[in-house]
């Protein structure tokens, strides 16, 4: 059966299935519940919480389900944490986004305390938490965090947009690699080389394969049996899938967002840093279109992604799909479903279907 691989076998799940973790708010307990419930590992992208917040996550997914799940995390890059805008960049960067500001009704910002959460306590309060998983993007966590987490029997997942990044998590000891194509959807996780040179899943599971020894989950461009048979026949022995669980109604992206993954201009998709100061694959709006003149001069994350956020949320709230960050994958178009339990049985049967069919040729 092609369901029992080593990426199932170490999750303790019955499908080598995982839910992509999406950042910004867009992740739900309720999407994550209902994923590990029927048979695929849930997850939930936690950078943006505090520690308590984390925590009261976890202690609510455990309340939603009794089987495995993961929290995500975000790695600070080299220098990330001490990246502080002057005041006169600062305010440069406000008045790039005024006329949106001014547009939604809300007020400017003003320069904060900190643009982005503390990984330490984050990773402490994982640590602490004991959750069945702990997936990371941009990086590898320290080796006594890594080691605390095989002390703890807590699964690791560390993320690789090319071979040299997989070599790395290999080295660390994580124990599954997400192979992350130039397809999928949202921010491209690289921390090695520039996110541009990202090679597609198709090149990146076969090459990743023949080098690295620990399983592999191919992710970017997942979304039904047929790319599901691709990254099995390529080597991965799993997949995780974002955009069609984001799609679904149990996500907490907005009636807009997800009204704009089924439209035909889903079928265009950029990779862009204007909403984060960071690579991230997203259908083109009209937001995207406007700033996109100015990208060089779009401060970096966490500068951008915090100055950008208030826009985010009051465009959810006001339905203002144009304004919103639209991230998805190449394979947005072949979205069917609308709830996540229906999605992984389809995902289930239509693979059996697919290799079968192959089997008998």
């Amino acid at each position: 059966m092609w369901t029992d691989t080593r990426v199932a076998r170490r999750l303790g799940t019955r499908l080598p299935l995982v839910q992509g973790p999406f950042g910004g708010g867009m992740s739900s307990t309720r999407l994550a519940a209902a994923v590990s419930e029927a048979g695929g590992l849930g997850s939930f992208g936690a950078h943006h919480l505090s520690a308590a917040n984390i925590e009261a996550t976890v202690r609510e997914l455990r309340g939603l389900t009794s089987r495995p799940f993961a929290i995500n995390l975000w790695v600070p890059l080299e220098g990330e944490k001490a990246l502080r805008p002057t005041p006169a960049e600062f305010e440069a960067a406000v008045a790039r986004l005024k006329p949106w500001y001014d547009e939604l009704g809300l007020a400017l910002p003003t320069y904060p305390s900190a643009f982005s959460q503390d990984y330490e306590a984050q990773v402490e309060a994982v640590l602490t938490l004991k959750p069945p998983v702990f997936s990371f993007i941009f990086g590898i966590p320290s080796a006594r965090v890594l080691e605390a987490c095989r002390a703890a029997g807590i699964i690791t997942a560390g993320t690789a947009t090319n071979v040299d990044e997989g070599l790395a998590l290999e080295a660390a000891g994580v124990d599954l690699i997400v192979a992350s194509g130039s397809e999928a959807g949202g921010h491209r996780a690289s921390f090695l080389r520039p996110a541009e040179e990202s090679p597609a899943t198709t090149a990146l599971v076969p090459q990743l394969a023949d080098r690295v020894k620990t399983p592999l989950i191919a992710s970017g461009g997942i979304a039904d049996g047929r790319t599901v048979a691709t990254a099995l026949a390529l080597g991965a022995e799993g997949v995780q899938v974002g955009t069609a669980f984001l799609a679904c109604e149990e996500s907490n992206a907005s009636d807009a967002y997800r009204q704009a993954l089924r439209e035909e201009s889903a079928r265009g998709t950029v990779l862009t840093r204007v909403f984060s100061g960071r690579y991230a694959r997203g259908i083109k709006n009209r937001f995207l279109r406007e700033l996109t003149p100015h990208e060089r001069e779009v401060p970096p994350y966490p500068i951008q992604n915090w100055l950008t956020q208030p826009l985010r949320q009051a465009a959810a709230r006001q339905g203002r799909e144009d304004l919103l960050s639209l991230w998805a994958g190449q394979n947005a178009p072949l979205i069917r479903h609308t709830q996540a339990a229906a999605l992984v049985d389809f995902l289930e049967k239509d693979t059996t279907r697919v290799l079968g069919r192959l089997a008998g040729l």
